[in-house]
């Protein structure tokens, strides 16, 4: 009797097992420092939507993996190990909406199945300039105080545990690395659908996410949320309407 050997689980794909077969798939890339169950969890608010959350190496369950820290390499590696599933679409928040990008770009590049939409959330167009200073290299108090001030800050039960920090902060350093290490290259705008999300009062302002007009071959559509940088944590009914096709 033969034994069939199963399948190899994915490392880069986390998420539930669907209990129906589901009518399309939802890939969502994390924000800095992000894991991906905040994203798995938008399931139950998507019938019929299988949702994965893309998981990086050094962290959660790849702890043990060393981060990378240029956006090629994570692209590449990616694609290696992962075919999505039709019909689906992409979603990245924050920095993640600049991986679900280079990903797109990449795709289209190799010739295979794109996206039906491609949805960038709280992210400048990816041409603008970038400012400010590096973050990746600030020692960890420093580093704590920056990602307070921007980004609503890591718990205080967390920040107040160092043992956990140190097991948290290569996450958020590996990640700031990727986007100070990134150069936008022109390749012309793709040939997907493009929706771009934002939050009232966060700091990306709408003009720069008015840029991402440039980046699609159709009409751009954009929806403007209550809330900071993480707006879909407030109204993520709203949110998931939009997310519906």
């Amino acid at each position: 009797m033969t034994t069939v050997p199963p399948a190899r689980r994915n490392p880069w794909l986390n998420g539930r097992p669907p209990t129906t077969t589901p009518e399309r798939h939802l890939y969502c890339f994390p924000h800095s420092g992000g894991l991906p169950g905040e994203y798995i969890r938008w399931g139950q608010h998507l019938s019929g939507t299988q949702v994965y959350g893309v998981c990086l190496p050094g962290r959660g369950g790849r702890i043990a993996e060393p981060p990378l820290t240029d956006l090629n390499s994570v692209v590449h590696a990616l694609l290696a190990e992962t075919r999505f599933v039709a019909p689906y679409d992409l979603f990245g928040h924050s920095l993640g909406a600049l991986v679900a990008y280079e990903t797109t770009r990449e795709l289209a590049a190799r010739g295979l199945p794109l996206p039906e939409r491609l949805i960038v959330s709280a992210f400048p167009a990816p041409h603008l300039p970038r400012h400010g200073a590096r973050l990746s290299g600030l020692p960890d108090a420093e580093l704590v105080a920056v990602l307070n001030e921007r980004y609503g800050g890591i718990p205080p039960q967390v920040a107040a545990d160092p043992e956990l920090l140190a097991v948290l902060l290569p996450a958020f350093r590996a990640d700031f690395a990727l986007l100070e290490n990134h150069r936008h290259r022109e390749s012309g705008p793709l040939p997907v659908p493009l929706v771009v999300l934002g939050g009232a009062a966060d700091s990306i302002t709408a003009d720069q996410l008015d840029a991402w007009d440039r980046h699609s071959t159709v009409p751009v559509r954009r929806h403007t949320f209550q809330g900071g940088h993480f707006y879909f944590r407030d109204d993520m009914a709203s949110v998931a309407a939009v997310l519906t096709p």
